[in-house]
């Protein structure tokens, strides 16, 4: 599957959540994008060392971020319902423009070699 990219405005900057004995960290940032007749929110999940990344920008930044999508599968037992879950994991990010200031900053990643697919499946 190919990595995707999209842009948009940050809509909101959650807490940095913690989960597991292992210490496994995960941020909600959630980006807005005005799609004319509806406003589209778009939920990213920031893991790890993306977590303190998200300090980098503020809610009313504009980003483009490349990301990927996850799916899992969870059942309790082989009786209950199957439950099915995606997510959009964030690979890199930049901020196009600042809150106010419309002035491109530089490109935060942990891929150097990333070269994103701009064919989204959808």
């Amino acid at each position: 599957m190919s990595d995707a990219v999209i842009r948009g405005v940050v809509h909101l900057i959650e807490e940095t959540k913690e989960y597991g004995q292992r210490g496994f960290r995960k941020r909600l940032v959630v980006l807005e994008q005005d799609k004319g007749s509806f406003t589209n929110y778009l939920p990213l999940d920031f893991t790890k060392d993306f977590c303190d990344r998200a300090d980098e920008f503020n809610e009313g930044d504009e980003l483009e971020v490349n990301y990927r999508l996850n799916g899992r599968k969870w059942q309790r037992d082989a009786a209950s319902e199957v439950k099915w879950f995606l997510s959009a994991e964030v690979l890199n990010f930049k901020v196009l423009s600042q809150k106010g200031a419309g002035v491109a900053t530089e490109e935060l990643s942990d891929t150097e070699d990333y070269i994103p697919d701009d064919d989204v499946p959808f």
